[in-house]
């Protein structure tokens, strides 16, 4: 058997020699390691000041638009009112020219009209006719077809020309909408 023997006594290290041998053997990684961290969080940082500052541009992009869309939006408001407007009184027209038409088209040959009042939703007429049953068969025309709610036969009483008679029919039932 083979024995090392070492008759050199070690020796005993100083303090100041144990701190450089730390600082030049670990503490240069410990440093760099710390560097490292530190661009690390530096980045970062700078990341989210930049995610921050882009953020805000956005928003303040945003109120911007909002801001000159306002007028635009009240002035398509005001059209939009108009146009609905515009729309019902269309349609309320519609509706009188329906009825209208519909009143002409049943309207008998031997009627003659004087007087013809239209109005929101109430159609007048007063005229003449030689035929009493003219009357009557118009009349029951007009309640079997319920086109109008509300057909009254006013006035009928003989005169110069023949039978005078007035009819009042109001809220003409519209079958299509405009």
């Amino acid at each position: 058997m083979k024995y090392k023997i070492n008759l050199l006594t070690l020796k005993k290290e100083k303090l100041f020699d144990r701190v450089i041998y730390f600082v030049l053997n670990y503490l240069r990684y410990i440093l760099v390691m710390t560097q490292i961290v530190v661009i690390g969080v530096f980045f970062y940082r700078f990341k989210v000041d930049q995610d921050l500052v882009d953020l805000q541009e956005a928003a303040d992009q945003k109120k911007e638009i909002i801001k000159v869309s306002q007028p635009l939006i009240k002035e398509a408001k005001k059209e939009a009112f108009k146009l609905d407007q515009a729309q019902s009184i269309m349609t309320s027209q519609h509706t009188l020219l329906e009825a209208i038409d519909y009143l002409l088209s049943i309207f008998p040959e031997n009627f003659f009209l004087n007087k013809m009042q239209i109005s929101e939703d109430t159609i007048s007429m007063a005229g003449f006719t030689q035929d009493p049953q003219t009357i009557k068969d118009f009349l029951n025309r007009l309640k079997k077809e319920t086109k109008f709610k509300k057909i009254e036969l006013q006035n009928i009483k003989k005169g110069e020309a023949g039978l005078e008679f007035s009819f009042e029919l109001s809220k003409y039932n519209s079958t299509s909408s405009f």
